[in-house]
């Protein structure tokens, strides 16, 4: 299940970036892996208020979304998918990107996260 979660400047969030993001970046996943992907993409959006969010030792002037992909560590190796890591994150960027600008591009990070066959579980069951 691909689960996302993306840390942003709670100032960013005004009750219309929010449906636009989740959409986005489940978009941005079905991209990759086609439609399929769609009913199990999970989208959480933290707002960090910008006085608590700080890079270089100082506060955090311009924003600079964080978002998180949780994915079964084999989707990022199928054979029918070729480099999925770095096409995941060109999609997800360009998400981020249609809800908040072509300035933030440079700004977005996007981390993958393989998880391991074995390490994560549904309904108590391990998968």
């Amino acid at each position: 299940m691909p689960h996302f979660t993306v840390q942003i400047h709670e100032e960013e969030l005004d009750g219309k970036a929010e449906p636009g993001l989740i959409r986005a970046l489940t978009d941005s996943v079905v991209a990759v892996y086609g439609e399929r992907a769609r009913s199990a993409a999970v989208v959480e959006l933290f707002g960090i208020p910008r006085h608590r969010w700080g890079t270089a030792g100082a506060p955090a002037t311009a924003t600079a979304p964080v978002v998180t992909l949780n994915i079964r560590e084999p989707a990022l190796h199928l054979p029918e998918i070729a480099n999925a890591p770095a096409r995941l994150i060109a999609s997800i960027t360009d998400a981020v990107v249609t809800v908040f600008g072509e300035p933030i591009r440079r700004h977005v990070t996007v981390l993958i996260v393989g998880i391991p066959s074995g390490r994560s579980g549904v309904g108590g069951e391990a998968v």
